[in-house]
Formats: C-alpha cells, sequence, structure tokens
C-alpha cells in the first residue's frame, strides 16, 4: 500500500512537472507549423517579385520550410526536457548510416541542387545528354525527365548531365539543319547549288536569316560530298529537317540529278 501511495505521489508530481511544459510544447508546435508554412509562402512570393525562376523557386521555398520545422523540433524538445544534445548525436548518427546507403541518389540530390542554381538548362529546353535528345518536362530533385521526340519519357538521373557533357539546343534562337549529299563527279556543282538554294529558300519554316548555304564539304573518292545547311528555330527543328529532306530528294531527282549511295561497301550511282 505504501509503494502504491509512493508511486501516486511520484506520478501527480510529474503531471504538476510536465503538464505545462507539454501544453506549452503542444501550443508551440502548433503556432511553429502554422507559422513555418506562412514564411515559406512569403518567401516564396518574395523569390517570385525578384525573378527566381519556377524551377528552383518551389525547391527554395520547401528547404526553408524544413529547416524551420527542424528548428521547431528542437525548441520544442527542450521545452519538454529532452536534451537536445543528445537529440543530435542519434540524428546524426542516423544520418551517417542513411547517408551510407544512399551515396548515389545523395549525388544526384546535390547535382539537382546545382542544376536549380545555375540552370544549364530549364523546363521546356530542348537538351541532348548522352544519347537522348528531348525536352525537359520536369527538373526534380533527383533525376531531369525529358520527352523524346519519338514521345517516350525518358528519366536521367541528375547526376549523369552534371558530370557529363549537356547540349542545351534551346540556348540559341535558332538551329542548322546539317545535310550531307553525295554528288556524282559528272553533275555541274552550279546548278545542283542552285536547284538546293532554291529548294531550301521554298521549304516551310526555313529561315532567312541567317540565310541557307549549300556549298561543296569534301571530294570523296567516287564523288563530292554537298553540305547543305539550312536554318530553323528550335520549335520548327524536326519539321525543317524532315521537310527539307524530302524536298531536297524529290527536286534532285526532278532535275535528273545524279546522285551516290553506298551498298554492300561499294558506292554506286543511281539517277532519279
Amino acid at each position: 500500500m505504501e509503494n502504491w501511495n509512493l508511486y501516486a505521489t511520484q506520478f501527480m508530481a510529474m503531471v504538476v512537472e510536465y503538464t505545462p511544459k507539454l501544453l506549452l510544447a503542444i501550443l508551440l508546435l502548433l503556432i511553429g507549423l502554422s507559422v513555418s508554412n506562412r514564411l515559406s509562402d512569403w518567401a516564396s512570393r518574395v523569390m517570385a517579385r525578384r525573378g527566381v525562376g519556377d524551377d528552383i523557386r518551389p525547391f527554395l521555398a520547401s528547404m526553408l520550410n524544413v529547416l524551420l520545422k527542424v528548428l521547431l523540433i528542437f525548441s520544442v524538445a527542450e521545452i519538454v526536457g529532452i536534451k537536445t544534445t543528445s537529440f543530435v548525436a542519434m540524428l546524426a548518427a542516423v544520418g551517417f548510416a542513411v547517408g551510407l546507403a544512399l551515396q548515389g541518389s545523395l549525388s544526384n540530390f546535390a547535382a539537382g541542387v546545382l542544376i536549380l542554381i545555375f540552370r544549364p538548362y530549364r523546363t521546356g529546353d530542348l537538351i541532348q545528354v548522352n544519347d537522348f535528345i528531348g525536352n525537359v518536362m520536369e527538373i526534380q530533385i533527383l533525376n531531369t525527365i525529358i520527352a523524346t521526340p519519338d514521345n517516350k519519357t525518358v528519366i536521367i538521373p541528375n547526376a549523369v548531365p552534371i558530370s557529363g557533357i549537356i547540349t542545351n539546343l534551346s540556348a540559341r534562337k535558332y538551329l542548322r539543319i546539317d545535310l550531307q549529299i553525295a554528288v556524282a563527279y559528272t553533275e555541274n556543282f552550279e546548278k545542283v547549288q542552285a536547284i538546293l538554294l532554291d529548294t531550301l529558300r521554298t521549304t516551310p519554316k526555313v529561315l532567312e536569316t541567317p540565310a541557307p548555304f549549300v556549298g561543296i564539304e569534301k571530294f570523296d573518292t567516287h564523288n563530292m560530298i554537298v553540305a547543305v545547311r539550312p536554318y530553323a528555330t528550335v520549335e520548327d527543328y524536326w519539321d525543317v529537317y524532315f521537310e527539307t529532306h524530302r524536298r531536297v530528294k524529290k527536286a534532285l531527282g526532278e532535275n535528273g540529278i545524279q546522285m551516290m549511295y553506298s551498298q554492300g561497301g561499294d558506292l554506286a550511282a543511281f539517277a532519279e
């Protein structure tokens, strides 16, 4: 009976001691969560007014929100009576273990931060990473998602473009389409050039400035290699690419220009 009285006395003492702290901690937690959300929203609006891009603004706002909530948790722990030194040591140990298990993800995370800060490409840009070409659909913390011209979704870990070579095809206002045509030496180049230039000038979406170019790129063993180079905007690149091929082939065939093709390793001529 005496033990029960002792336990009851100790319990009541703990209730008297910790109830105000616990209530204060709960109140601080509720107010702090609301304030942290409001501060992150306010920071996002400020960054928008300052011209911070849509790619990086949500990330920075969410990081601020997480940081404020971590500080809030430490404050609440101090009020309740939890020693933050041991709490921090425990978090450090857990973080170290998680870091070892997620080394690849952490490198992608760091690369994602660099992409969002230095902006080698943005959402909507046409980029080439390794053998993949496509429009950037989304820049996530760990991955970059692109849509290829054949309507495939390619997910590229952010560490890949950061550690390799990125070709941002949207960084310039226009792109050059490079075609090579093998023409027999018996053909008059000035005639071929005039036909090709006229074809390029009448091809839809080919830019007038810079002007299309047609010239002899090199002389092969059996033919001359003619470079055909029209220009197009980034948005019209593929339309111009395929339409130029179609029209060039048609124009040369209608004018009886002899072209060359490779068959079984040997070059053979044919007239269209």
